[in-house]
């Protein structure tokens, strides 16, 4: 979105436009609205603008549930955005930390300084792009303990502040910066605010991890099995002794599992009836060895982020499956049985062996009304092929 367009958008008859139309229905006929609109008045630009904040807000119910009704977002505010019920754990260890003002560097559309002020912690957003940081402005608008400024996130003075959580910016553009000094603000200047106060630092959750530092919280999260960050906390934003975080959201609740530091693995032992596939955030976290130890299980292969156990359990942290047959990993032996089971829809999951899932079943011809998982895999160092259904 540009300026021109903002300026249209906030005006008292865009507002109000986007605020009468109905909620976005993808396979409503857009060019009908679009001609219904411009007969009653308005401008090609405007109903560009609230149509396509229409649309922003549709799909923003996701992460913000019904507090996106009343926001705005641009479309790499919103994809870079942190989910609500994430942010409000983020604002939850600054309030415990005792934390009353946090200057939020880098806040996008305002959804983490939203979260502290929510919790009555004053919060200041500062964003570099003007219109990300006008709309960071509308959203934070009903607390009156949140500002917004437009400005550099290096160039702040943070004499006052108690705490503060930085999101650095990790794209120019649609183009991904793989240098952690290219980022803004850098990673190092991140970091180097930790060393003197409260500070969260949210990253992307594939970080290199020899970039973080001795001494500090990380924490992988994970919504609905989808790993969404890293979060890197300093002073006393951290907990003592939690040094890795896996951190479960789901349909179940919260979940964490917590350690010092890499949990090790358990020993390697025979294939049971059920595997367990850890979650994202546990293999992230390198807390696998721990889950082992919690559900009883044992590791199929050395570096094979696959549990194997002999009977059913239940855990948050990773999704279980019952085996129903071993295969050799052979494409012609695999396509023969699944047609013989019948089996037309395939999920198919693979650790362990260089293998294209997608190429893999274009070449298995499915046919049949039944469903299962095939896991494309090594079990004590030898490729198989593992039919099962989930438990």
């Amino acid at each position: 979105m540009d300026a021109t367009e903002f300026r249209e958008l906030m005006s008292t008859e865009g507002l109000g436009l986007l605020d009468s139309l109905p909620p976005f229905d993808s396979q409503a006929d857009v060019v009908r609205t679009v001609a219904t609109l411009r007969k009653a008045g308005h401008s090609p630009g405007l109903v560009a603008a609230v149509l396509s904040q229409s649309k922003l807000r549709a799909r923003a119910v996701a992460k913000f549930g019904p507090f996106a009704e009343r926001m705005l977002f641009t479309e790499a505010g919103l994809e870079q955005a942190t989910r609500l019920k994430v942010a409000a754990l983020h604002a939850g260890r600054f309030r415990d930390a005792g934390v009353t003002r946090v200057a939020d560097l880098g806040c996008g559309i305002g959804a983490d300084a939203l979260a502290l002020a929510a919790i009555d912690i004053r919060v200041t957003g500062v964003e570099r792009d003007e219109v990300t940081a006008a709309i960071a402005a509308y959203n934070l608008a009903p607390f009156g303990n949140a500002t917004i400024e437009h400005a550099d996130a290096t160039a702040v003075d943070l004499d006052g502040f108690e705490g503060v959580y930085l999101d650095p910016a990790r794209r120019n553009d649609a183009r991904r910066l793989a240098d952690p000094a290219d980022w803004s603000p850098s990673l190092d200047f991140a970091f180097a605010i930790g060393e003197r106060l409260p500070t969260g630092v949210k990253l992307g959750p594939g970080i290199d991890r020899d970039l973080i530092p001795a001494g500090v919280e990380a924490q992988w999260v994970s919504v609905d099995r989808d790993v969404v960050e890293l979060g890197v906390w300093f002073g006393a934003a951290a907990r003592p002794g939690v040094g890795r975080s896996a951190l479960v959201i789901g349909d179940h609740g919260t979940a964490e599992l917590t350690a010092p530091a890499d949990s090790p693995d358990v020993e390697l032992g025979e294939l049971g009836e059920y595997l367990y596939e850890p979650d994202g955030a546990v293999i992230r976290a390198r807390l696998i060895g721990d889950l082992a130890r919690g559900i009883d299980a044992r590791m199929i292969s050395d570096q094979i982020a696959y549990l194997s156990t002999d009977a059913a359990v239940e855990t948050p942290f990773a999704v279980g499956f019952r085996i129903t047959e071993t295969l050799p990993l052979d494409e012609r032996a695999i396509k023969k049985r699944l047609q013989t089971l019948g089996i037309g829809t395939l999920e198919i999951k693979k650790r362990g062996v260089d293998i294209d899932p997608a190429q893999f079943r274009a070449k298995l011809s499915l046919k049949g009304n039944d469903k299962a998982t095939l896991f494309l895999t090594r079990v004590a160092g030898k490729r198989v092929a593992l039919l099962a259904q989930r438990v």
